[in-house]
């Protein structure tokens, strides 16, 4: 009995150790192969960060003499304190993906060390340096802080217009595959029909809604409201128009109904961002009455579509950037989704490939020589530009939380409410419409850039 009792002891201590050496194993590849999740999750622990201390961080702030030196003179709001709390961990935020980004410049390969190293592998000292980048801002006096907050501006307007291009190219894409799908089947087709006219009807029925609750009864003219809603229509109408004009070789009713139901959410999302205390807000008094469930529920979906956009956009190199025209007519790929780098030797080898990969493929047959060619192939996306994407998003993080830099229109407990949100949303109307008329007028203007 002893003997049996002691080897059924080892036995589940070796199960057990099995078990626990199997799942370290999986956690390390799987962050291996889902650095981008990995990335995303530190961007969205920052924002929560951010967002508890743009409440809570004034008795820590109080303890940091540099800090307080530049409130000398007046009396800091709880805002205050909220509005340098936000910059310092968005600043940090953005040193660190910065800091990957100029790190990880050049890197084409998965041969590239600074890929395995730096990208996919490496996570508690990735970690503890994001800890440190976050924690460094806090020792910085407030005029290097001040000075970030405006450049945080002007690169958050940056990141807006990238989500716009990643949502134009969404549409145009998905209107191409199943257009070339209907040439076969033509359920496709119809099916695209039917999403067109069910996005026209989300338009008209959202632009209702907002004349509803944006003039309210009893609240006077709400000239403003009447006439934000009233342009957004007319830019769904007027490049929906653009679309169907025979100059326009690219146009198509789908991406304008897409593009319209993305400009009607622009101008209810400027519309929500009215102070709480505005008379023609009238879904304010609604928000008001909501539970505080509701409100955190919303604020972790606005937190979501920002780490969601900043993913998307950081994944899809090829859209933003501009190939050699010598590559593109061999069919290279675009930066990011690169050829195989050539050696010393110059031209390519056995079948396109690198000579180097083919000499490595030569020397190691077998698995190993699958493995040696595996270094050689392209990187999925650019390492460099998907940080850089997140180091933008730290900056729109920063606008996000503080209103656009207003610290006297921050509201407890809410984000991206004040009137320079309203702006910015109204002014992203325009810019989106412009962004996608362009598209449907550049290869008339310019016949030869986009001649294919």
């Amino acid at each position: 009995m002893f003997i049996a009792g002691y080897l059924g002891s080892c036995a589940a201590s070796a199960a057990s150790y099995c078990a626990c050496w199997s799942f370290a194993s999986l956690t390390r590849e799987t962050m291996r192969s889902s650095a981008r999740v990995a990335h995303s999750f530190l961007f969205f622990l920052a924002m929560i960060i951010a967002w508890v201390m743009r409440d809570f961080a004034r008795p820590l702030l109080e303890k940091i003499p540099w800090i307080m030196r530049s409130a000398a003179g007046f009396e800091p709001s709880d805002k205050w304190f909220g509005q340098q709390a936000v910059y310092r961990v968005s600043m940090g935020n953005f040193m660190f993906f910065g800091a990957l980004a100029l790190a990880l410049l050049g890197v084409r390969t998965k041969g590239d060390k600074r890929g395995a190293v730096l990208h996919r592998s490496n996570w508690a000292a990735k970690l503890a340096a994001w800890a440190l980048f976050c924690a460094l801002p806090f020792f910085l006096p407030n005029g290097v802080v001040d000075a970030y907050s405006w450049a945080a501006r002007a690169g958050s307007g940056v990141f807006l217009v990238i989500q716009m291009v990643i949502l134009l190219d969404f549409a145009a894409t998905w209107n191409e595959a199943w257009v070339a799908a209907g040439e076969d089947d033509e359920r496709w087709l119809y099916a695209l029909l039917g999403l067109t006219v069910a996005a026209y009807a989300g338009v008209l029925a959202l632009a209702g809604l907002l004349y509803a609750f944006f003039k309210p009864a009893g609240a006077g003219s709400c000239s403003l409201n009447v006439a934000l809603i009233t342009l957004a229509l007319l830019l769904c109408v007027g490049f929906s128009v653009l679309s169907v004009a025979p100059f326009a070789r690219n146009g198509s009713l789908f991406p304008s109904a897409v593009t319209s139901l993305y400009v009607m959410y622009l101008a209810y999302s400027a519309l929500t961002s009215e102070p709480r205390d505005y008379a023609c807000n009238g879904l304010a008094t609604r928000v008001n009455a909501a539970s505080g469930g509701t409100l955190a529920a919303g604020m972790a979906l606005t937190l979501l579509s920002v780490v969601y956009s900043a993913l998307r956009a950081g994944s899809n190199t090829q859209l933003f950037t501009l190939a050699d025209e010598d590559d593109a007519a061999d069919g290279g790929a675009a930066a990011g989704v690169a050829q195989p780098l050539l050696d010393a030797e110059g031209a390519a080898g056995d079948g396109g490939a690198a000579p180097g990969a083919v000499a490595a493929t030569r020397a190691a047959p077998g698995a190993a020589a699958a493995a040696a060619l595996d270094d050689y192939a392209p990187v999925p996306y650019n390492y460099s530009f998907f940080h850089l994407i997140f180091a933008l998003a730290s900056m729109y993080m920063a606008m996000l939380f503080t209103g656009w830099g207003t610290a006297s229109e921050m509201e407890k407990d809410r984000i991206d409410i004040g009137w320079a949100s309203v702006w910015i949303k109204t002014a992203s109307m325009w810019v989106m419409s412009a962004l996608y008329a362009w598209t449907l007028v550049a290869p008339v203007l310019l016949p030869d850039r986009f001649s294919t």
